[in-house]
């Protein structure tokens, strides 16, 4: 019994303790709410917003109903309508469109004559999840127009085609995008730990009487995390490409270029996370607090365009968000430099936002 009350006793202290002290009261309040909230909007595998281009070839009476099938459900939305099908791919490409609906001119003859017509569906296979479930989506439209508009014999069939990912195979989506999650994991956790390591080690304050100054000091723990990044990125995209099998349409220097810019921003958030932080536990919660919605509200897993409107403008502030786009359009598609540029200037206008606020930190610290 007496072992049993010391324990209790001590277990009441612990308790007191912890909730006492306003900063832990935070990590045990604020982190599980804010990942509630980012996972309950932003991690969803519904596709709701699906952007459709048509092209209808046919004009006839039939051909007009299968478009209102797609336009009149509630996933689907008509936004562009092609004049040639060589429109489909800059379209899908620059992600403009999620599906383009292909009806030939013969569509609505075959159908009046009872024989079968084939209708094509276009997706963008990069993300193979989506482009599955927008197949299937698509297959039961055409089921429902076969039941309700055709009771002649002939049946509407079709035929779906996936661009860039020919066979749906989840590795060339998930694997590349696997690049961007663990440099980021990586670059974040070794920059955020570094100055909570050296405080709570007692080795900080010496750097006050070392001739180094606050943007030397800064620069020396960014670049060890930049170097480490670079090199497991490189281990990550070798393993890509010759153990998995994953092609790499597109240069290897826009690829690089993309990660460099990237690793700028999640160094400075990881920097700025340190120079907050007086543990390394804390800089701990601090980094996963910022990883785990990075990484949901990427896309990597799920389509942002599925996110609501408000989770989505927060996305604009996730570099995993742009270099997603530029390592699996280097891997799958051979961007171009001028195409990939708008994923390129965030990632570098964020990086100099979080080491410029790392490094006013770092002199308020050490001034």
């Amino acid at each position: 019994m007496a072992s049993l009350n010391r324990i209790w006793g001590l277990i009441v202290k612990e308790l007191l303790a912890l909730l006492k002290d306003p900063r832990a009261r935070v990590v045990l309040i604020a982190p599980p709410l804010v990942q509630l909230l980012v996972f309950g909007y932003a991690a969803t595998f519904d596709v709701n917003d699906v952007r459709v281009g048509v092209l209808n070839r046919d004009g006839g009476e039939l051909s007009r109903r299968l478009v209102a099938g797609f336009s009149g459900a509630p996933a689907f939305h008509v936004t562009r309508h092609l004049d040639q099908i060589r429109q489909a791919r800059p379209l899908l490409g620059d992600k403009k469109v999620d599906m383009v609906l292909h009806i030939g001119p013969d569509f609505g003859a075959h159908l009046h004559r009872g024989r079968a017509a084939r209708a094509q569906v276009l997706v963008d296979g990069r993300n193979s999840n989506t482009a599955a479930i927008i197949s299937q989506y698509a297959g039961s439209i055409v089921a429902a127009f076969n039941r309700e508009a055709l009771g002649n014999g002939g049946d509407a069939e079709l035929a779906i085609r996936a661009w860039f990912n020919p066979n749906l195979v989840s590795r060339w989506f998930i694997v590349p995008g696997l690049v961007g999650v663990l440099t980021l994991v990586v670059t974040t956790l070794v920059t955020a730990l570094s100055v909570a390591r050296e405080r709570e080690a007692g080795t900080f304050n010496q750097l006050l009487v070392t001739p180094l100054r606050p943007p030397e000091i800064l620069l020396g723990k960014a670049l060890p995390a930049i170097f480490i990044g670079l090199a497991e990125a490189s281990v990550i995209v070798a393993f890509a490409v010759f153990w998995f099998g994953v092609p790499l349409a597109g240069d290897l220097r826009l690829l690089y270029l993309g990660l460099l810019l990237f690793m700028l921003s999640t160094v400075g958030m990881g920097l700025l996370i340190s120079s907050l932080c007086a543990t390394q536990q804390q800089a701990l919660l601090g980094a996963f607090l910022y990883i785990v919605p990075a990484i949901i509200l990427s896309g990597f897993a799920t389509p942002i365009a599925n996110m609501p409107e408000t989770v989505q403008d927060l996305t604009l502030l996730d570099p995993l968000r742009y270099c997603l786009v530029v390592v699996r359009g280097v891997f799958l598609k051979d961007l171009p430099l001028e195409l990939l540029l708008p994923q390129l200037w965030p990632m570098a206008l964020i990086g100099l936002v979080t080491l410029s606020a790392a490094g006013a930190l770092f002199r308020s610290r050490l001034g």
